[in-house]
């Protein structure tokens, strides 16, 4: 925190994630089998008989006292830390900062918060820091043990940062939510494009909505206080969704039901009634799902048909009925049980009006799983988008040597 090494330097760091790992305990394993050969080589770096504790920059409970008691330490450390970076850093270049923790949701007295991230982006703008975006970078590896059936980060995400000018203006609650709307959407359109995992896509749309939040040297509320982290998060947060939901009414009608049902029964049981006042808002029918195979229908019970339902080969050509949601699930389960060829095999035989929507229906419906804590159900989703590109790809060389067989090449 008083260090000048970053001085006219151009500066990349990957900070210590709030209280995602104790460094210096798990130091401790290695540095007293370390101490005991090379004490006599290094003896002021050996000095202590463990790894020093009390100025590590996590916010562990046990070693303040208390959970409030750490947030604080953190928030006073990690600030004073940006603001040695926003002194010295070279100012002709941004500052990239590394982040992988997972944005996650805890209940408090005031509502809903992400502590870590609320702490950590409060302090980067307190030391003088503007938010320039993020971009995510796939620097985590499947294979890891954490990522082993979990929705564990595929990405870390790159925050980029500028000195914010000392003229900044001010802004009102209002102006701020007007520039968000009309700015975020165009930035959530250009990480789809990059096929940014779900389980990366709530969090890397934190860096183009505090971009316009950290333009403004305050934004303030009706009373007159200035809007805290947590208030914009919230409001970020909140146009995500707004911005995933937006294109449900393009989605054909059976879609639409089986999307607003999951919302609400996720696959378990609902009542038959409240399915059939439903299927009529959206002009379909439960008997015809049922048919169809969507969705199970008996006993004065309805339940969506589960993933791991949606197996053999479906000839959707000569289904007159075919929807996005049997596109999306169709493949999530080819692809969960038969690996990427299987799934590329059945969207090379797709129309391109069910396989465009059906990645991003595959996005909306992670995110409704990530909201409810269905993890399981929305590893299959995350699994489908993050391996979009691949799937394509294979199934253009499919298509390729179809076309070839039958030319006799």
């Amino acid at each position: 925190m008083s260090q000048e090494l970053s001085d006219q330097k151009i500066v990349s760091t990957d900070p210590p994630y709030y209280d995602n790992i104790g460094y210096a305990d798990l130091s401790d394993f290695f540095y007293v089998w370390l101490r005991r050969s090379l004490r006599g080589v290094f003896p002021d770096l050996f000095a202590t008989v463990a790894v020093p504790k009390a100025e590590e920059l996590v916010a562990t409970p046990y070693r303040h006292g208390s959970r409030e008691k750490a947030e604080a330490f953190f928030l006073s450390g990690m600030t004073r830390a940006m603001h040695r970076l926003v002194e010295q850093a070279h100012p002709a270049f941004p500052v990239t900062i590394y982040y992988a923790f997972k944005q996650a949701e805890s209940e408090t007295d005031t509502g809903m918060a992400s502590t870590g991230w609320e702490t950590f982006l409060a302090a980067v703008i307190e030391a003088g820091f503007g938010v320039s975006g993020t971009w995510p970078m796939r620097t985590e590896r499947g294979a890891r043990s954490v990522s082993i059936g979990t929705n564990a980060l595929a990405s870390s995400i790159v925050l980029v940062c500028r000195r914010r000018s000392s003229d900044a203006p001010t802004a009102t609650r209002r102006e701020f939510l007007t520039c968000l709307q009309a700015e975020l959407p165009p930035a959530l359109e250009e990480l789809l494009k990059c096929n940014i995992a779900p389980v990366d896509l709530r969090q890397a749309c934190i860096g183009p909505g505090m971009a316009v939040f950290t333009r403004f040297s305050r934004v303030l509320e009706a009373d007159g206080s200035p809007m805290p982290v947590r208030a914009a998060l919230g409001l970020i947060n909140a146009e995500l969704d707004s911005f995933l939901s937006r294109h449900e009414g393009d989605l054909d009608r059976d879609t639409r039901f089986c999307l607003e049902w999951f919302k609400q029964f996720g696959f378990a049981q609902g009542p038959f009634g409240s399915a059939e006042v439903m299927s009529k808002a959206f002009d379909t029918s439960v008997d015809g799902m049922a048919r169809d195979g969507t969705l199970v229908s008996r006993a004065g019970r309805v339940s969506l048909t589960p993933i791991t339902g949606y197996t053999g080969d479906w000839a959707a050509a000569a289904d007159s009925r075919r929807t996005v949601w049997e596109a999306t699930h169709y493949m999530a389960s080819a692809l969960g049980t038969s690996g990427e060829e299987s799934a590329a095999r059945l969207y090379s035989s797709l129309d391109r009006s069910l396989t465009t929507p059906a990645r991003d229906l595959g996005y909306r419906l992670y995110t409704i799983c990530e909201q409810k804590g269905w993890s399981q159900e929305g590893t299959f989703y995350n699994g489908l988008v993050v391996s979009w590109p691949e799937i394509t790809r294979l199934a253009d060389e499919y298509a390729s040597s179809q076309t070839q067989g039958e030319l006799g090449l």
